[in-house]
């Protein structure tokens, strides 16, 4: 190539991951498992066996605290419930921080 060429944006690779990268887009297509989480409860089977229907289980986070979303099981984001359209849907208000997520697993 000579001084006076330049390289078009999809062959230059400064950064292969920014969005309209090729290795970027070869992984858009690629499903995950993304999953909200409200709380939890660590409970004794005995407990379990007896919840039915009306049974309440308490869980380890307070009211209007924010959900946990999960990306394949990594937490990525967290957020509160919102209703689109007669159906719970989630708005994300904070991005976990990439040394966060690491440090979950």
């Amino acid at each position: 190539m000579s001084d006076t060429e330049t390289a078009s944006p999809e062959t230059k690779s400064d950064d292969p991951w920014k969005p309209g990268s090729a290795n970027l887009r070869l992984l858009q297509e690629i499903d995950v498992r993304l999953s909200v989480e409200v709380g939890t409860s660590q409970v004794k089977i005995r407990d379990l066996l007896n919840l039915n229907e009306g049974s309440v289980v308490e869980l380890d986070r307070p009211a209007g605290a924010p959900l946990d979303l999960f990306a394949n099981g990594t937490l990525f984001a967290r957020g509160e419930v919102v209703t689109v359209g007669g159906r719970f849907g989630v708005r994300i208000t904070d991005i976990v921080a990439p040394g966060e997520r690491v440090k979950d697993i």
